[in-house]
């Protein structure tokens, strides 16, 4: 047989074999199918989450559309241009080919820049605030929990005016929206705090269904993270700065929350729980809290000062 005839040969083989190496591979890739849509995401419990998803698996669907011309482009040249067991001269050499080196500047800059376009607007949606929220909470963060102001006219006092006390008056004026009659009530757990319905760690931070709510982030010590898992979000705590976000919980149920950041020793104990009620649920739990003698506020924390309060942005 010609050495020719024999390196023809001897790729057959291997090209039987390739129909099969894609069908492995299609199987490995979609052996996670229980998962599919969400790619490892909770499943979704606020309005706005599923925007977030949507990112989620977009990023994802390019990576892998990516990854499988890379990988198609790695296989093609190993399988069809390897080296001839017969032949030992050098292939071709191609060098300064100015339109494949366009192509390789070229198509990164696209894939980045519709990156940075859908990750800017999702951004911009996510952050913003409305003029009247439904219901405001403060959450501090401090080692090793989690307390919560509820700014809420609790007792049905509409003389109340609408300033903050002394206990808030370390937040921004423009990012706590405080209403008029709020007397409001507070809550607040230890690393040995535990749901009442699950048993999970960490105090429960009551939320009613259907409802925008407004969380002002602050802490009274060092920086923390606001993670609640099927919201899909998360923002820093940080002391001497308000951070800012609104959520409209869709589902009822009780939800883990962590802290995000790497705090200190007992960061992994800092946890707690969210528990999406309807709204008449929700204000007796206020009531209940005002009952226990937990009204007005803790203290919010450390005070926006300096370069930090110049660079609050505004909101709407």
């Amino acid at each position: 047989m010609s050495p020719n005839g024999s390196d023809r040969s001897s790729r057959r083989p291997v090209r039987r074999k390739l129909p099969q190496a894609l069908a492995a591979a299609l199987v490995l890739v979609t052996a996670t199918g229980c998962e599919y849509p969400r790619l490892g995401m909770p499943s979704p419990a606020t309005e706005q989450a599923p925007r977030i998803l949507a990112l989620w698996q977009g990023s994802w669907a390019a990576a892998l559309a990516t990854g499988v011309l890379v990988w198609g482009l790695i296989i093609w040249s190993v399988i069809f241009h390897r080296r001839s067991r017969t032949k030992v001269e050098v292939p071709s050499q191609t060098r300064y080919n100015m339109p494949i080196e366009a192509l390789y500047t070229v198509v990164p800059i696209i894939i980045i820049a519709v990156f940075f376009y859908f990750t800017a607007r999702d951004e911009n949606k996510l952050l913003a605030t409305s003029a009247k929220p439904d219901h405001v909470v403060n959450v501090v963060g401090m080692q090793w929990s989690w307390a919560f102001n509820y700014v809420e006219n609790v007792g049905g006092n509409g003389s109340t005016p609408a300033t903050a006390p002394k206990e808030l008056s370390e937040i921004p004026v423009d990012k706590l929206k405080f209403p008029v009659g709020a007397n409001g009530v507070y809550d607040f757990g230890t690393p040995a705090s535990r749901n009442q319905d699950t048993g999970n760690p960490g105090p429960t931070l009551w939320l009613p269904k259907g409802e925008t709510v407004r969380f002002v982030l602050t802490s009274r010590d060092v920086i923390h993270s606001f993670w609640v898992v099927p919201f899909l979000m998360k923002m820093d705590v940080i002391p001497g700065h308000t951070n800012v976000f609104e959520v409209t919980p869709s589902k009822e149920g009780t939800f883990k929350g962590k802290c995000a950041e790497l705090c200190g020793v007992d960061h992994s104990r800092m946890l707690f729980n969210v528990k999406v009620v309807s709204p008449d649920e929700y204000k007796a739990h206020l009531q209940d809290l005002a009952k226990k003698g937990q009204t007005g506020y803790l203290p919010a924390g450390i005070a926006t000062t300096g370069n930090a309060k110049n660079a609050e942005p505004k909101t709407t």
